[in-house]
């Protein structure tokens, strides 16, 4: 070990125009952050150092205009042999995603992507506290369990503040835990009737989101579709009816179906399905997929029913991240009452410093988005909530209208549920260009839009996309719709069809 000298000022800069500062020794191996501090005059323990005078040394290895150490290539699937400045690191890794998209400018994604300055405060303040030490951070765990309350009340549980419910990553990992619940819960009774547990199913619309998929194929459970047609473009009750057996471990209605905005029928299903009881002794229960719904419905159509006002649905979930109005990172699963989640699914930890039960399928993650959650619930409350939702809305409608009135649409889906709709190409309207070339068109001008084909037995249809979310103003609206006129009169002008390759008609939908 070689023995340097630093000063207690951690990021002294030649341009600093810091007090005298005292400096200290200590041991340190030579090169530790891939420079040579050797040329350095030795200075005894006590000596005054005035800003600037440390960087004189430098001169040979720093520019601080134009260069500095590390500025040259480094290895970009290992990690390199040195360190380098954080600023240096902080430029490399920013100029790199540079070039990503403007999340402004995404109508593609449901995932909030602006939060207002108190609440990046508080992001900023509680990223470092870990959610599952709940022992830690009591405090913390408190406002965790109060959300959970908070969203059992508006969705009409019938014992808000005795059910279970868990903040998890996202709708994606909530919704594991809502079908697990449901697998385990017909397991546990097909083995009191003695009867075989091997051959669960599910049911769901073809136009349900990938993660039921995931499920079905992670779990070992039968995915059961009902496809989607013109006329209803959604889950339908006769289509449940024809796919449900006594292996059937539940049906899960979508309040928001990703590729078109649309709720579909819940209250419906658990009509049909209690019929089916009636006549079949057959019990089987609902999970409600609300992503994006369980934040809007509720403020926005309060007298549709599709919560925990049906018996029949026994759990449902929700993106916090999406309307719930915060970062990503965030979703909820809450059952309608406690014995609705199995106890063989709850596992209790010790090794944090208290006894706590946990059973989501991540351990450790940060505090900062249940917080903000809960900043959301007290900034907004079900007012606030409304007006944010309508603003949504409004410019989601107006922007439909506008687009159904242009000659080459036809619009699929108005906004009328989620702020989100939906338009086609006329059959017929032009050979030369497709929503796929108008995404495409719309990039160069910074707007992210997917267009993609619907599921069975609608493959054969492509449409296009716009997700409209808080802090999407009118005025952004009116600059698409400008722009969204110049792409399609580009488009027109073109005397011949544009080539395509099949690989490239591809959008992501979120």
């Amino acid at each position: 070990m070689n023995r340097y000298y630093k000063t207690n000022q951690p990021y002294l800069s030649p341009f600093s125009s810091y007090p005298p500062i005292m400096i200290k020794t200590y041991s340190t191996p030579s090169n530790l952050f891939g420079y040579h501090p050797s040329n350095l005059s030795r200075l005894t323990s006590g000596k005054a150092l005035r800003a600037g005078t440390l960087w004189k040394s430098y001169a040979p290895y720093y520019n601080p205009i134009f260069t500095r150490n590390g500025d040259g290539s480094f290895p970009r699937f290992r990690m390199p042999n040195q360190g380098m400045l954080p600023e240096t690191a902080y430029k490399k890794v920013r100029d790199e995603v540079a070039q990503d998209g403007n999340v402004h400018l995404n109508l593609a994604t449901f995932v909030t992507t602006w939060m207002e300055p108190s609440a990046d405060r508080l992001y900023a303040e509680s990223v470092n506290k870990n959610l599952i030490d709940k022992d830690a951070y009591p405090r913390t765990a408190a406002i965790e369990e109060r959300c959970v309350r908070i969203l059992a009340d508006l969705w009409h549980s019938p014992s808000p503040h005795n059910t279970m419910g868990a903040s998890t990553t996202g709708s994606s990992e909530a919704c594991m835990l809502g079908g697990l619940a449901l697998k385990r819960r017909w397991q546990n009774a097909r083995k009191r009737q003695g009867k075989p547990i091997d051959r669960p199913n599910i049911v769901f619309s073809s136009a349900v989101q990938v993660v039921w998929k995931k499920f079905a194929n992670y779990w070992d459970v039968e995915p059961r579709f009902v496809n989607i047609n013109r006329e209803r473009p959604y889950m339908d009750p006769e289509g449940v009816l024809a796919s449900v057996d006594e292996n059937t471990i539940g049906v899960v209605p979508t309040l928001g179906v990703t590729y078109t905005g649309l709720y579909e029928p819940v209250a419906e299903i658990s009509k049909a399905l209690d019929e089916l009881q009636s006549r079949t002794g057959l019990d089987i229960p609902i999970h409600v997929d609300a992503a994006s719904g369980g934040f809007i419905a509720p403020f926005l159509r309060p007298d549709l029913v599709w919560d925990f006002q049906l018996p029949r649905v026994k759990s449902i979930n929700a993106s916090g991240h999406k309307y719930g109005l915060v970062y990503p990172g965030i979703g909820w699963i809450i059952w309608r009452e406690a014995e609705d989640l199995p106890e063989d699914l709850i596992f209790r930890v010790s090794y944090l410093g208290g006894n706590m039960p946990t059973f989501a399928l991540s351990f450790s993650r940060p505090s900062a988005q249940v917080l903000l959650q809960y900043y959301n619930f007290l900034r907004l409350g079900k007012d606030g909530y409304y007006k944010v939702q309508k603003a949504s809305q409004s410019v989601a409608q107006f922007l439909s209208k506008a687009i159904h009135d242009m000659e080459p649409f036809e619009l699929f889906t108005d906004g009328s549920d989620l702020p989100v709709f939906s338009w086609r190409l006329k059959e017929g309207y032009t050979s030369n260009w497709n929503l796929y070339d108008l995404s495409r068109r719309l990039r160069s001008f910074g707007w992210q839009v997917p267009a993609y084909p619907l599921p069975p037995d609608m493959e054969n249809v492509t449409v296009m996309r716009v997700v409209i979310r808080n802090g999407f103003s009118m005025n952004l609206a009116h600059l698409f719709l400008m722009n969204l006129i110049q792409a399609v009169s580009f488009l027109n002008s073109l005397d011949r069809p544009i080539p395509h390759d099949p690989k490239r008609d591809i959008s992501f939908h979120h």
